[in-house]
């Protein structure tokens, strides 16, 4: 079956098989209060949202649907076939223009404009097919996270700077921009940060990552991608696995602090001085952690191998395939307002306080 015709099911079955009974809630009061799933081969990996026109942007292993956050109905679909080089989308985001833009496994960053698709890929100084993050600087830059660097594109000019040498590691899997428009950047060595000036870098021997408590065995592979020692898998013979350097995401928060998630070390955060790590001793559902978001009132949900998470400080509550998720492994998180969205493997929920 080819992969056009793979996705189309997937789209008929997030369309139909929209389920808004309530499910089992979490202490605390927050529940799944309905799902969308999008077929038994697709993984959700980005979700971003366009409060101006409502828009729920869903990137998955087959393509990209434009949602209607209100209704849950699809405004539009895109693959191959309506302009991206590759239906594999790792990361979206939406612009201050209202643009979106989609990272792809192996089809460079997609830009829509105009209801029109532009494609970047090297040969326009991408730093390289693999696109795995976005952020958009206050100055209007898009810095864009690849596998071989971070690359700064001026969307006026179209013009692009790359770096390599100055990353702690050349896979960027996260960016993320603070209060003081500097650039931190989660790769599979560490974090960097960029304040204009000059780079910093950290890793597990910094304090990123919590120690190897539960003696897991160590694993080399990134668990994102399809390059050479690059997939999906997790897993060292059939268990759980350990890589504290290997950053999955970064966030900055508005106290100024930054997170990191990590690859068995939990969850990470930088007060300006040291890094302080949370795990599942804490209450954090599992210790890999593939993304983050947070929410209006401040709280922090986490997208672990274990299911999602929400920290408000004090408080550790989570959710699960018992409380509705489709799968245990939650690769997006998105904080709307005072509700979040949460993209796993076949599926997307949606997540409101009861």
């Amino acid at each position: 079956m080819s992969l056009r015709v793979v996705f189309s099911v997937a789209l008929a079955l997030f369309g139909c098989e929209r389920d808004a009974t309530p499910r089992g809630g979490a202490p605390g009061g927050w529940q799944v209060a309905e799902t969308f799933q999008v077929g038994a081969q697709a993984y959700v990996r980005a979700l971003a949202h366009d409060a101006h026109s409502h828009t729920l942007w869903v990137g998955t292993s087959l393509g990209a649907l434009a949602v209607d956050s209100a209704t849950g109905d699809i405004r539009a679909t895109y693959t191959r076939e309506n302009g991206l080089a590759n239906e594999y989308v790792f990361t979206a985001l939406v612009d201050k223009r209202g643009d979106a833009w989609l990272g792809t496994n192996g089809g460079g960053v997609a830009r829509l404009h105009d209801k029109k698709w532009q494609v970047y890929f090297p040969m326009h100084g991408l730093a390289d097919y693999w696109v795995y993050s976005l952020a958009e600087h206050p100055d209007g830059h898009l810095w864009i996270g690849t596998w071989a660097g971070v690359s700064v594109l001026d969307p006026v000019t179209g013009k692009m700077q790359n770096y390599l040498k100055e990353l702690v590691n050349e896979w960027v899997y996260g960016i993320a921009i603070d209060g003081q428009a500097r650039v931190w950047l989660a790769t599979e060595g560490g974090v960097n940060r960029w304040d204009g000036k000059q780079w910093q870098a950290w890793t597990h021997q910094q304090g990123v990552g919590a120690p190897n408590a539960q003696s897991l065995p160590f694993s080399a592979n990134t668990g994102l991608g399809t390059r050479s020692r690059h997939n999906l898998n997790v897993l060292v013979d059939g268990s759980a696995s350990y890589n504290p350097n290997y950053v999955f995401c970064i966030r900055a928060a508005a106290d100024g602090k930054v997170w990191a998630g990590t690859w068995g070390g939990g969850v990470s955060v930088f007060d300006g001085t040291q890094w302080k790590n949370f795990t599942t001793a804490d209450g954090l559902a599992g210790d890999i952690v593939y993304a983050m978001t947070q929410a209006e009132d401040g709280a922090w949900w986490f997208g672990t191998d274990q299911g999602v998470s929400r920290y408000d400080g004090k408080q550790w509550t989570t959710l699960g395939k018992a409380q509705g998720l489709a799968d245990q492994h939650v690769y997006a998180v998105l904080a709307v307002g005072a509700e979040v969205w949460v993209g796993t493997r076949e599926g997307v929920a949606h997540i409101k306080f009861r």
